[in-house]
């Protein structure tokens, strides 16, 4: 399967997971959304409008009016997002059923934010506020994902007005569990920790670590700025198991040393992600 095939493909399975999320779980409890598809229910809730036919047709508008703020592949896939998205959430529309608010709220949650996060993944958009933030960029010179969080925000507070306090209160609960998802999807689900090291034993604890942990271990050459003496500062990624394992073995080996940790969305490469050769 070539990288296009496997972008297709995962644009219409993410475009299912976020039709299963908004049919199943969002609209048999009454939950909003943000952007176009928040809209599209709102105007589902008011006038019983399906919202697979009014999602496609205010996306058509939106990619119509801005696709010269997306380049030619992104604008493709978009097309391809929007069109599989609109028809899912038509073919699924009704499928529901209403269960406890909460269940209802964290799996349309995790449901549309797998969704999403396939779509973006994949390198195309879903459309809607992603146009609409691009446009405002270009023009006006506003951050894209501030402008994107200000619409979104916009949709949903209107919501309230329709499903009530409560239930865009649990929309808030969604979009930020989506959110999350969405992060693990495009960062990575398995979160490491970069360790920067400042020792007088730098040597003994690199070869330690080499040894035990069989990581790489960079030497970065540094000047304290107020000795003005020179010193090896150890840079090593490990997986964040290993760190109380690294913690101790510095301890061990040098109890005033300088330690560091960072968090690490998303490591690949020799030596980390495939056996060293």
């Amino acid at each position: 399967m070539n990288s296009t095939t496997k972008e297709i493909t995962l644009i219409i399975i993410g475009s299912l997971f976020f039709a299963l999320g908004v049919n199943l779980f969002a609209i048999p409890n009454e939950l909003g959304e943000g952007g176009v598809t928040g809209i599209s229910m709102i105007l589902y809730y008011v006038f019983d409008w399906s919202p697979g036919i009014t999602n496609f047709a205010m996306n058509g508008v939106l990619l119509a009016i801005g696709y010269k703020v997306l380049n030619k592949r992104v604008t493709w896939y978009t097309m391809l997002a929007i069109f599989f998205t609109s028809l899912f959430i038509q073919l699924t529309e009704g499928m529901g059923d209403s269960v406890d608010i909460m269940l209802g709220t964290v799996f349309a949650g995790v449901f549309i934010g797998i969704g999403l996060g396939l779509v973006l993944r994949s390198g195309g958009t879903t459309g809607g506020s992603t146009i609409v933030a691009r446009m405002l960029n270009q023009r006006f010179g506003w951050g894209v994902s501030t402008s994107m969080f200000v619409f979104d925000i916009i949709v949903v507070l209107s919501s309230m007005f329709v499903i009530g306090i409560e239930n865009t209160l649990y929309t808030g609960i969604s979009i930020y569990i989506s959110t999350k998802i969405l992060d693990y999807l495009i960062d990575g689900f398995d979160t490491r920790k970069a360790v920067t090291i400042i020792s007088q034993d730098t040597d003994a604890i690199a070869e330690k670590v080499s040894a035990k942990m069989d990581r790489g271990v960079t030497i970065i050459n540094a000047r304290g700025h107020y000795s003005k003496s020179s010193k090896d500062i150890l840079y090593v990624v490990i997986n964040k198991q290993e760190l109380f394992l690294l913690k101790k073995m510095i301890q061990q080996i040098d109890e005033k040393a300088f330690v560091v940790v960072h968090d690490v969305r998303d490591v690949f490469g020799e030596g980390f992600t495939f056996p060293k050769t």
